[in-house]
């Protein structure tokens, strides 16, 4: 049976209850329900062996009231309209709710691409890039990686892009390799960003670190740097998992040991790592866990109706974009389990994406301490706003969250004037 959820139905509901809470009309903010451009696009490529196959993408502008549009790029085989627009929508409220000057984009292309050769791969991300190259450019819509794309895969998108201007154009994308105008610290920002959000909403309940144990769902890059950087800061990592499955122990798994093995070679999956006290578990069980945080950050609704009675962690903190549906939110509010949004949370990719812009305009070039701390201070600040007006509106910590962004995006319009 075809699966009707439609992501995008959420950020409508979500959008709609924030204006509802701020005494918004609906003319103040109707602009926000619709996409200001939605392309999609087809590209022929010629494969390996000969073949052409003709791949669909997609690139979506939700907003660019409070700035150019910015947000990733996806490759993946589930990647469809509904999605990316969702994510677009998502990626304004993100932008807004840390208060940096963009507004909202998504881009994506259904594909696989580990079944992709590296030539395949390049020339499908250049012919993408020509065809959305009329709505991208560093004063338009900034793309980055995302699921399924990397720091290589913005390189190409740059070079594309800059072929097609005659020179290049560093800013025109971000996340890419630090010799082509990269920032230090942009692959830990996403995680780096989750550590300071769980460190801040255990500051809130006065625990420490050392007394706390974290669940972390999905080894990628966002999951393996969240885990090894609260390992650093003290937590104690009781499981981790990936698209294999997970490991677990109660005392505390070696986060160290687990990272270097995953790294050892691609191929490498957690169903067959092995340590002294370790158990196997499902991605299922990994989130049913009796653990003080869960960290969502793999792939969208893995909590939702039909798990979210069954979730024991005091917290969750949302790494991953989307992982919590809407009746699972109203569970957790319900049963008494705090939530940090991913518009809040995993807001620290998009926030080292802008130091990056910044400095591809300006020919600067920080430190990796300089972002690290300029990151926090962005990061603490938007928490303390957060935390700040859900409590003073009686409201958790995700319709704060969308308080802030959408009276910042909704003022902004109001300052602009509809044309």
């Amino acid at each position: 049976m075809q699966d009707l959820y439609n992501p995008y139905d959420n950020v409508l509901k979500v959008v709609d209850n924030a204006a509802s809470i701020l005494g918004y009309e609906e003319n103040d903010y109707a602009t926000l329900r619709y996409p200001e451009r939605e392309l999609k696009v087809s590209m022929p490529v010629v494969m390996d062996d000969g073949s052409l196959k003709v791949f669909e993408g997609f690139r979506v502008q939700h907003s660019t009231v409070r700035g150019p549009a910015k947000g990733g790029v996806r490759f993946h085989p589930a990647v469809n309209h509904d999605e990316v627009k969702a994510l677009a929508a998502w990626m304004t409220f993100k932008c807004a709710v840390v208060n940096i000057p963009y507004g909202g984009g998504k881009g994506g292309v259904i594909c696989n691409p580990g079944e992709l050769s590296e030539r395949e791969k390049h020339s499908l991300t250049a012919k993408y890039t020509a065809q959305i190259a009329p709505l991208i450019g560093p004063e338009q819509d900034v793309p980055a990686p995302d699921v399924g794309t990397n720091a290589r895969v913005m390189a190409w998108m740059m070079d594309q892009y800059s072929m097609l201007k005659g020179h290049s154009v560093l800013s025109c994308v971000t996340g890419k390799p630090i010799g082509l105008g990269g920032i230090l610290g942009r692959s830990e920002a996403t995680g780096r960003g989750v550590m300071f959000t769980v460190k801040n909403l255990l500051s809130k309940q006065g625990r420490k670190a050392s007394e706390s144990t974290v669940a972390v769902q999905g080894m990628g890059n966002v999951g393996s740097v969240t885990a090894k950087l609260l390992h650093k800061e003290g937590f104690k990592v009781a499981a981790v998992s990936d698209v294999s499955g997970g490991i677990y122990r109660e005392d505390g798994i070696d986060v160290a040991a687990v990272l270097a093995y995953l790294n050892e070679n691609p191929k490498n999956l957690l169903a067959d790592y092995h340590e002294d006290g370790v158990s196997h578990i499902s991605n299922s069980e990994l989130l049913e866990l009796d653990v003080d945080v869960l960290v969502p950050a793999a792939l969208e609704n893995q909590i939702n109706a039909s798990n979210a009675d069954r979730i024991r962690a005091r917290y969750v903190v949302e790494a991953a974009n989307g992982p919590t549906t809407l009746e699972a939110d109203e569970i957790l509010q319900k049963r008494g389990i705090m939530l940090v949004p991913d518009i809040l949370a995993n807001a620290g990719g998009v926030v080292v994406s802008y130091f990056e812009w910044v400095q591809n305009i300006q020919e600067l070039c920080w430190s990796e301490d300089r972002v690290n701390e300029e990151l926090k201070t962005i990061m603490d600040t938007a928490f303390e706003a957060v935390w700040s007006i859900a409590h003073e509106k009686d409201v958790t910590l995700r319709t704060g969250a969308y308080l802030i962004a959408v009276q910042r995006v909704v003022e902004a319009q109001k300052g602009r004037g509809i044309f």
